[in-house]
């Protein structure tokens, strides 16, 4: 009964959602907490080194700030599936699932640069998918370089998710090479922008490039998996696969918009996952993007799989596995 609750449109939905995030925050505000000493931290990205500077010594602000964004992707998640309707079902479903999958580390509910990041991928996936059967150059590229340009300077690593916007031009159109260059152009501008300012206010350009090679290439912290951690990832890698076979079954009979969209959220995924796995400088910090794509794919599965109880069991299941692990931290 309680996906078929997450699942409706009225209103009640939303508060149903509002309560679900209160729940996963609520340690993070009672207990706010610095955050830690990963690459991003010790050498901030421009950007980011701004929101620390606004945000003080105050954890609690670090909080709200990334509570709020959180909830600004809950709702871009929505928006994204009400313009492009490629899950062909009105649904709030994305966003509940998406505050789930990221409540799974309590850990990255402190101040960070990925969940601003994070706002400016799904912006960048916006404008792609803008450019669909448009005739002609598209600028909607330009305008995703410079969305991924600019959640660079918040989270450097952000910049692999360029080939997105390649793997986008492939996927909508005939290869263009002006549309290649200018969105190439775009992500480069806020970069050159920066490099401008600092040129200008006399501070060292070889600073920006000594941040950035930190960033992609140092070693972060790792993070020690606690046996309730490894239960909730199995749990989710499972449900994933399920969602993800199921996907794969469905995606060739589904409209050629929504198709292409599903390749884009699945390349995304695949990107996510080989940054974690491949540069030491990556940690679980990712699980923020990766959540688009995930939730997205979950929701597919959830609205339209036949056999009711399966999904239903498989939804609490997960809801209460959350739970508990924000139930043990506070612990």
């Amino acid at each position: 009964m309680l996906l078929k609750y997450f699942k409706g449109t009225r209103p009640r939905v939303i508060s149903l959602i509002v309560f679900t995030l209160i729940i996963v925050w609520i340690n993070a505000f009672l207990n706010p907490q610095f955050p830690g000493l990963s690459l991003y931290e010790t050498n901030p990205m421009p950007l980011y080194g701004l929101v620390i500077s606004a945000m003080g010594s105050s954890p609690l602000l670090g909080v709200i700030f990334s509570v709020l964004l959180s909830s600004l992707i809950a709702f871009l998640l929505v928006n994204f599936n009400t313009t492009v309707f490629f899950i062909n079902e009105r649904t709030f479903l994305p966003a509940a699932v998406f505050i789930l999958i990221t409540g799974q580390f309590p850990e990255n509910q402190v101040l960070n640069p990925v969940l601003p990041a994070t706002v400016f991928l799904l912006l960048a996936l916006m404008r792609i998918m803008a450019a669909y059967r448009k005739p002609d150059t598209a600028y909607d590229f330009f305008d995703a370089g410079i969305l991924i340009g600019i959640g660079s300077l918040f989270y450097c690593n952000l910049m692999w998710f360029m080939i997105i916007v390649y793997i986008g031009i492939a996927l909508l159109r005939p290869v263009n090479l002006v549309e290649i260059a200018i969105s190439l152009l775009g992500f480069l501008t806020p970069f050159l922008i920066t490099a401008g300012i600092f040129y200008v206010v006399g501070k060292n350009i070889g600073s920006l490039l000594r941040d950035i090679q930190i960033n992609i290439f140092g070693d972060s912290p790792g993070y020690h998996f606690g046996w309730l951690s490894v239960t909730t990832l199995v749990f989710i890698g499972f449900m994933m696969l399920t969602a993800l076979a199921f996907l794969l079954t469905r995606i060739n009979s589904q409209k050629i918009k929504s198709r292409k969209t599903f390749y884009l959220l699945l390349w995304t995924l695949v990107i996510s996952l080989a940054l974690y796995i491949v540069l030491p400088s990556v940690s679980i910090e990712l699980v923020w993007i990766a959540g688009i794509p995930a939730s997205y794919i979950l929701t597919h599965y959830f609205v339209f799989v036949r056999k009711k109880i399966i999904p239903e069991v498989i939804f609490a299941v997960f809801f209460l596995l959350i739970l508990l692990v924000h139930v043990l931290n506070y612990a």
